[in-house]
């Protein structure tokens, strides 16, 4: 195979293709021996008709299609690889010509990633603020702990005060006629929460329980539902029980039962130290983004419209990864935020762009630099990946390379390398 590469306007190149004979005939032997299956003759079983009296009754070019479908695809991947192009879109092919012991030629057209002129990448300084755990950290925390940790008891008293929660029946009505929706039986409500209709929570203060319902006048927000904004409403209440939340005392008792600590101090150490790993692991990507955003604008890049784009479907992708993960989909979502698909790409275009011009340039230092992955490092990955997962490494290989996502994950980890290398040299 021979190529000849031809660099065009616009992150485009044209690789001429030529292919020896002998491969063309192999090809076309091939060809043969798929269409000669489902065709018929007089005179001829199906499928075996021989080649010379298909070609002579049907042309030689109807074994070319085919034959093209075998030599162009596997021909331009080593085009590909022999130009040391990097294509980011499916190719033009134009220009094929193919004859039996003859060498055959194509064409094909495509964009591909742009030149990266890098800027200056190392010798920045990047301003760190000292990481610290605050003791109200510490204590909101355990505050945390304990309100999940509280109950809800009776209390003896008749009345209803601030903060109690209490259960209540509930209708709604406006003008007579019933709310749709407005009723609840069993409801417990906190008073002081702001759960409900402003001036609902407040008129049940000092109120009793009782058998016989109170009338609750209200008044709905002017921004509430259309159809109750701004109107007058009487909801019948009963209070049946009244509830105030008791919250465990704090002490080493309470840790032992809720926790895997023994003590109370044993718990705040641990909390503290991986409150502040937290701290230092959110401080460092920080200032990778930084040290990376510095880099992206030192350096001169035309950013292909086709690399936005694939990196706002990367973006769409992962934005359904994670609403599905919470029982959400993508057009419930774009629904529910009043945006259609295009408004959202067109919101994020420019965070699209940013990300797209920063893979470049680490890319680009990663090739200047000589930054590589070792098949051993690979190996080392797959083996923490199985472990973590306890998993067999060759199951774990096998579903990779399946998946066809070896090299995703090589890229992955040259990446990381990269920025590894960019945060010590900053």
């Amino acid at each position: 195979m021979e190529v000849k590469k031809t660099e065009l306007e616009g992150n485009k190149v044209k690789l001429e293709v030529t292919i020896e004979s002998e491969e063309v005939n192999e090809a076309l032997n091939q060809a043969y021996r798929k269409v000669v299956k489902d065709m018929e003759l007089p005179g001829f079983r199906k499928g075996r008709i021989p080649r010379k009296v298909l070609e002579a009754r049907f042309g030689k070019e109807v074994l070319h299609s085919d034959a093209l479908d075998i030599l162009i695809p596997r021909n331009y991947s080593r085009a590909v690889e022999e130009s040391g192009i990097e294509p980011i879109d499916q190719p033009e092919i134009e220009d094929f010509h193919i004859a039996e012991d003859e060498p055959a030629t194509f064409s094909a057209e495509v964009e591909v990633k742009p030149e990266v002129e890098l800027g200056e990448y190392t010798g920045f300084e990047i301003e760190r603020e000292e990481i610290t755990v605050d003791e109200e950290e510490i204590e909101e925390q355990l505050e945390r702990l304990q309100e999940e940790h509280s109950q809800l008891a009776s209390v003896d008293r008749e009345d209803v005060q601030f903060g109690d929660h209490v259960v209540i029946d509930y209708e709604g009505f406006v003008q007579g006629e019933p709310i749709s929706g407005g009723s609840a039986e069993e409801f417990v409500l906190e008073i002081g929460s702001g759960d409900f209709i402003p001036g609902f929570e407040e008129e049940l203060i000092g109120l009793e329980i009782r058998e016989e319902p109170y009338e609750i006048d209200v008044t709905f927000p002017e921004d509430y539902d259309e159809d109750l904004a701004g109107k007058d409403a009487v909801f019948k209440v009963t209070i049946k029980e009244i509830k105030e939340k008791e919250v465990p005392e704090l002490n080493d008792e309470f840790i032992d039962e809720v926790t895997e600590f023994e003590t109370l101090e044993e718990f705040k150490e641990d909390f503290r130290e991986r409150l502040l790993e937290h701290k230092e692991h959110h401080q460092r990507h920080e200032l990778e983004d930084e040290i990376i955003e510095k880099a992206a604008e030192n350096a001169e890049i035309d950013v292909p419209e086709k690399m936005v784009e694939s990196e706002l479907d990367n973006m769409l992708q992962q934005m359904a990864q994670n609403l599905q993960s919470q029982g959400i989909d993508l057009d419930t979502y774009f629904e529910y935020q009043n945006l259609t698909e295009e408004e959202w790409r067109a919101d994020n275009r420019d965070i699209a762009l940013r990300r797209a011009k920063q893979n470049l340039v680490l890319e680009a230092i990663a090739a200047k630099e000589g930054i590589e992955v070792s098949d051993e490092e690979i190996e080392e990955k797959l083996a923490e990946i199985a472990e973590e997962s306890d998993q067999d490494i060759e199951q774990i290989k096998g579903f990779f390379q399946m998946q066809g996502q070896l090299e995703s994950m090589k890229h992955g980890m040259k990446m990381e390398k990269t920025i590894d290398f960019l945060r010590e040299n900053n």
